[in-house]
C-alpha cells in the first residue's frame, strides 16, 4: 500500500460511512441476524431496497417520492433503518456493533460512529485503507456475498448522483455505488464499469476497481467541490495508468 499525507489523523468520512454500515449489515446477514429481502421500510420494500437507494424514501424523512424498484432515491434515512434494524437484532447499539464486529476486527480501532450511520465516521486514512482492503479481498464475509453487493440492485433505474446530477442508469448495488457507464463521475475514464465505492461531501471517496485489481482512498479538511471534479477523476486515471505501465 502507497500513502500520501498523515495516515494517522482523523478525518471526517461523511457518506462514505455507508460502506462500514453496509459491511456490518452484510456481515449479520452472513451470520443469520437479516434477511436482504425481508421487509424494511415503506410497503413493499425490502433490506435490498434500502441498502441500493431503491426504496422511494426521502433524503432524510420517512416521505415515500416513488414505489419501491422504480427509482434511485438516494437516501440516508434508508441506510439508517437498516442500522437500525441490525442493532435491534444484535441486541446492542449499532456505533458499538460497528465497532465489535466490524472496526476491531479490521485493525480499525481508530475510527468511530459520531453520528448517523449514514455519514457519522470518523476515523484517519489508515483505518480507511484497511476498509478499501477488505472490501478488495473480503475476510470478514464471503466473497460470494461481496461479490453480490457489488452487482447492480434493481438494473435499470434512474436518479440522481448527487454531486454529479442525474443518470439514466443510477447503478447501486448493497451500499455500494457502482461506475458502470455514469457521466460525468468521481472516478476515471480509466475505472472500469465494476468499480464501486462511495465519496463524501467532506473531500473523502473510496473506490475499488476488480478488473484492474487496485484501490484508492482518500480523505480531507476541504469540503467536497468542483476541486474535487476536477481532481479525483484525473487521480484515479493516474493512478490506473502507472500501475498499467
Amino acid at each position: 500500500m502507497e500513502a500520501v499525507g498523515p495516515t494517522d489523523q482523523p478525518f471526517r468520512w461523511a457518506s462514505v460511512t455507508k460502506l462500514l454500515t453496509a459491511l456490518a449489515a452484510l456481515d449479520a446477514v452472513q451470520r443469520g441476524l437479516l434477511g436482504l429481502d425481508e421487509p424494511a421500510g415503506p410497503p413493499g420494500s425490502t433490506v435490498r431496497h434500502l441498502l441500493s437507494h431503491a426504496s422511494g424514501l426521502a433524503f432524510d424523512s420517512d416521505a415515500v417520492l416513488a414505489r419501491p424498484g422504480t427509482r434511485r432515491v438516494y437516501s440516508n434515512r434508508g441506510i439508517e433503518i437498516v442500522a437500525d434494524l441490525v442493532a435491534a437484532r444484535s441486541g446492542q447499539p449499532f456505533e458499538r456493533l460497528l465497532a465489535d464486529e466490524v472496526c476491531l476486527p479490521l485493525g480499525m480501532a481508530a475510527t468511530r460512529l459520531e453520528g448517523s450511520p449514514a455519514w457519522g465516521a470518523v476515523g484517519p486514512l489508515g483505518d480507511l485503507m484497511n476498509l478499501a482492503v477488505e472490501l478488495a479481498s473480503p475476510s470478514l464475509i464471503g466473497e460470494d456475498l461481496l461479490a453480490e453487493a457489488a452487482r447492480v440492485a434493481f438494473p435499470g433505474l434512474s436518479g440522481v448522483l448527487p454531486g454529479f446530477g442525474r443518470q439514466q442508469h443510477c447503478d447501486w448495488g448493497l451500499g455500494f455505488e457502482i461506475r458502470d457507464s455514469k457521466t460525468p463521475h468521481w472516478t476515471g475514464s480509466r475505472n472500469s464499469p465494476r468499480t464501486f465505492g462511495h465519496f463524501g461531501r467532506t473531500g473523502s471517496f473510496l473506490w475499488v476497481d476488480p478488473d484492474a485489481g487496485l484501490a484508492c482512498v482518500a480523505l480531507a479538511d476541504r469540503d467536497f467541490g468542483d476541486w474535487a471534479r476536477q481532481a479525483w477523476p484525473k487521480l484515479s486515471d493516474d493512478l490506473l495508468a502507472a500501475h498499467a505501465a
